[in-house]
C-alpha cells in the first residue's frame, strides 16, 4: 500500500515536468497508475468516522454554444474589421481629410446665379438706415456673377496648411487606436490561454488529491491511517475544488474580454492556438527610447497638431491684412422700366483693408499663438511619458521572461520537497501537516509556472505597444 501512495505521489510531480506548451494538456493524462482520479461530480465527503460518501456535485459552467479555432493572426483581423472604436477613427481621418478641400476652395472662383423680380412703387427708393439712398425699379432680371480671389496675403495658403496637418495627424490617430486595438486583443487572448492552463492545472491537481483521499478514506477504514490525516485530506480536496471553481471563473470572463477586443458578441469557446516567444528585449533600453520616440504614432500625431496650430495662428495673424477680390457680373433684363438697360455686365477689383473691428482679429492671433504654444508642450509631454512607458514596460518584460526559467525550477524544487514529504509520510516520520504543506507549495508552484509563459506574451504586448510597433 505504501509502494501505492508513493506512486501516487510521483505522479503529480510528472505534471509539474511538463513542458509549457504541454502544460495545457496536463489534465488530460491520467494522475495515478493504478487507479482513474473521481471526476469533479464525484468528489468524497469524509465524514468523522472516515468513510467516504457522495458529495453533491458542483453546478457545471454553462456550455459554449459551439467551439471555434482561433490563432492570434485570426483575432486580430476580426478585431481591425469589427471593433467599432476602429471604425469610428477611420470616420474621423476622412473627415479632417475633406476639410482640406474645404480650405483650397477659396483658390477657386466662386460663381452665383441670380434671379430676381421686383414689383415697386414708382419713383421710391431706399434711404433710412444708409448714408446713400437707392431706387427701386420695377424689373424682372437673370444673370450671373463672379469672385476670384487675388490675394488675401497669405491667410488661406495657411489653413490650407494647418487642414493638411491636421488630417495626417488624424491619420496617426487612427494608427494609435489600431495599434491600442491589436495590442488588447493580443492581451486578451494571451489572457484567455493563461486562464484556461490554469484551469487545466487546478483540474489535475483536483484528480490527484481526490485519488489521494480515496486512499487515505480506505486506509482509514482498515486503521492504518487516523481519521485526522483524512480530514486534512479533505480539505486539500475542498481547496482544490476552490482553486478549480475560480479558475473556471476566469475562463470565463476572458473568453468574454478576448470577444469584446475583437468586437464581436457571440458565445463562443475557442480554441486557441500557442503563439512562439519572441526573444527577451536587450539590456539597454536606450535604443527602445529612440525608437519609440521616433515610431509612436500619437506622439506624431501630438507633433502634427503643433505644427497645425502654428499655421493656424498664422492664418489669424493674416486677418489684419487686406483681401483683394476681382469681381465680375452679367445678366439681362428683359422686363424693365425706361431708366434700365436691357442687359448688364461690369467686372471690378475689391481691396478689403481693415482698419478697426475692437480688437477681435488681436484677440484671435493672440489665442492662437497660445494654443500652438499648448500643443508643442503637449508633444513634450508625450516624448516624457513614451520614456517612462518604455522603461517600465521593457523592465517587465525583462522580469516576465526570467520569471520562466525561475518559475520552472521552481517546480522543479517542489517536487523534490513533495517527494521528500511524502517519503517521510510513509516511514511514519512526517506529519499529514506536513505533507500537506509541501503538496500547497506544489500546487502553487504549477499554477505560477502554467501562466508565467503568457505573463511573458502580455508583457511583450505591452512593451511592443509602447514602442509603437505592435502589427
Amino acid at each position: 500500500m505504501r509502494l501505492f501512495l508513493s506512486e501516487v505521489a510521483l505522479c503529480i510531480s510528472a505534471i509539474s515536468y511538463l513542458p509549457f506548451g504541454a502544460v495545457a494538456q496536463s489534465a488530460a493524462l491520467p494522475v495515478a497508475p493504478i487507479e482513474q482520479a473521481l471526476p469533479l461530480t464525484q468528489l468524497k465527503n469524509v465524514p468523522k468516522d472516515g468513510v467516504a460518501t457522495t458529495q453533491a456535485p458542483l453546478a457545471p459552467i454553462a456550455a459554449q454554444t459551439h467551439n471555434v479555432e482561433l490563432r492570434l493572426a485570426d483575432a486580430e483581423e476580426r478585431a481591425l474589421k469589427n471593433q467599432p472604436r476602429l471604425l469610428a477613427e477611420q470616420y474621423h481621418a476622412q473627415a479632417a481629410s475633406k476639410r482640406i478641400g474645404e480650405r483650397t476652395a477659396a483658390y477657386f472662383p466662386q460663381a452665383y446665379g441670380n434671379l430676381t423680380a421686383v414689383d415697386a412703387n414708382g419713383d421710391t427708393a431706399v434711404a433710412a438706415g444708409a448714408l446713400t439712398t437707392s431706387s427701386i425699379s420695377t424689373r424682372a432680371a437673370g444673370g450671373a456673377s463672379l469672385v476670384q480671389m487675388i490675394t488675401d496675403f497669405g491667410r488661406t495658403s495657411n489653413l490650407v496648411q494647418s487642414a493638411r496637418l491636421a488630417a495626417k495627424a488624424s491619420g496617426q490617430d487612427e494608427e494609435t487606436v489600431r495599434q491600442s486595438v491589436l495590442m488588447q486583443v493580443e492581451d486578451a487572448y494571451f489572457s484567455a490561454q493563461a486562464a484556461e492552463s490554469v484551469r487545466k492545472t487546478a483540474q489535475a491537481v483536483l484528480d490527484f488529491r481526490n485519488v489521494t483521499l480515496r486512499q487515505l478514506s480506505a486506509l482509514a477504514q482498515s486503521q492504518l491511517r487516523s481519521t485526522l490525516d483524512v480530514q486534512f485530506a479533505q480539505v486539500m480536496v475542498s481547496e482544490a475544488e476552490l482553486a478549480l471553481v475560480r479558475s473556471d471563473s476566469n475562463v470565463q470572463r476572458t473568453r468574454a474580454q478576448l470577444a469584446a477586443a475583437m468586437g464581436e458578441e457571440g458565445d463562443s469557446n475557442y480554441i486557441l492556438a500557442d503563439e512562439p516567444l519572441p526573444a527577451s528585449p536587450s539590456s539597454d533600453p536606450a535604443g527602445y527610447i529612440s525608437e519609440a520616440i521616433a515610431d509612436r504614432p500619437d506622439l506624431k500625431a501630438l507633433k502634427l497638431r503643433s505644427d497645425s496650430a502654428v499655421h493656424a495662428a498664422r492664418a489669424e495673424r493674416d486677418l489684419n491684412f487686406p483681401t483683394m477680390n476681382a469681381l465680375a457680373a452679367g445678366g439681362e433684363v428683359p422686363n424693365h422700366d425706361s431708366t434700365i438697360h436691357r442687359e448688364y455686365g461690369a467686372v471690378g477689383v475689391n481691396i478689403d483693408v481693415p482698419i478697426f473691428n475692437g480688437g477681435r482679429y488681436s484677440a484671435r492671433s493672440a489665442t492662437a499663438k497660445l494654443e500652438a504654444k499648448a500643443a508643442d508642450k503637449d508633444a513634450s509631454l508625450r516624448e516624457v511619458e513614451i520614456v517612462r512607458d518604455v522603461r517600465m514596460t521593457w523592465a517587465d518584460a525583462r522580469d516576465a521572461f526570467l520569471q520562466i526559467n525561475v518559475t520552472q525550477r521552481l517546480v522543479e524544487e517542489t517536487n523534490v520537497a513533495m517527494r521528500l514529504a511524502k517519503a517521510r509520510y510513509d516511514a511514519g516520520l512526517g506529519s499529514i501537516v506536513e505533507l500537506n504543506q509541501a503538496e500547497l507549495n506544489q500546487t502553487s508552484a504549477l499554477i505560477t509556472a502554467a501562466s508565467a509563459r503568457f505573463d511573458y506574451l502580455r508583457a511583450m504586448t505591452a512593451f511592443q505597444f509602447a514602442m509603437g510597433d505592435v502589427h
